[in-house]
């Protein structure tokens, strides 16, 4: 979404939100990528349904908090900018407040701007990490990409496509041939 305009990423996220809100309730719906704000922010309570945007309100669920299992938890921040975690002394002390505040808030500890939302009562998300791999010390984004695992039941399955009526008519015709042989 925009990095610099709330309106744009709030417009953003409507739209995305009523594609979604169109969908059938019983399919499953993963939403990701650079939301460039905090959940916390209006584009995040609206997408997780904590406020209403035009008379919508989503109902995304944040794959972060509800893994089983989360990797690179002390990574709280998603953007870097290009820098890893070398982020300077300013961040030094907020790691050393962090480790040292037993009362730390919750909601304070994921300040992520890239998210893995999603949607569905069979989607249950079983693994979530921030990824900090670099080459050399060279990264490929200004921003920690988020991963995610998801457990499936099986009695999802894959909807397939019935065949186009000229590839239908191919086979059809292979198979007849292969009977008159």
């Amino acid at each position: 979404m925009d990095e610099s305009s709330p309106r744009a990423r709030r417009r953003s996220a409507l739209l995305t939100w009523q594609h979604i809100a169109s969908l059938p309730p019983s399919l499953p719906v993963v939403y990701c990528g650079g939301f460039n704000t905090k959940k916390e922010s209006t584009t995040g309570r609206f997408l997780l349904g904590r406020s209403r945007e035009h008379g919508s309100m989503g109902d995304m669920k944040d794959a972060w908090p509800n893994a089983r299992v989360r990797k690179n938890v002390s990574l709280i921040r998603t953007y870097h900018g290009f820098k890893g975690n070398k982020q300077g002394a300013l961040e030094f002390v907020k790691l050393i407040f962090r480790a040292l505040c037993l009362c730390w808030d919750r909601q304070t500890q994921d300040l992520h701007i890239d998210w893995i939302l999603y949607r569905g009562r069979s989607l249950i998300p079983s693994l979530c990490e921030v990824v900090s791999d670099n080459i050399d010390g060279f990264y490929p984004s200004a921003h920690y990409p988020i991963f995610a695992e998801f457990m499936l039941p099986r009695s999802v399955r894959l909807v397939e496509q019935p065949p186009a009526p000229a590839a239908a008519a191919a086979a059809g015709a292979e198979q007849e041939n292969q009977a008159a042989s």
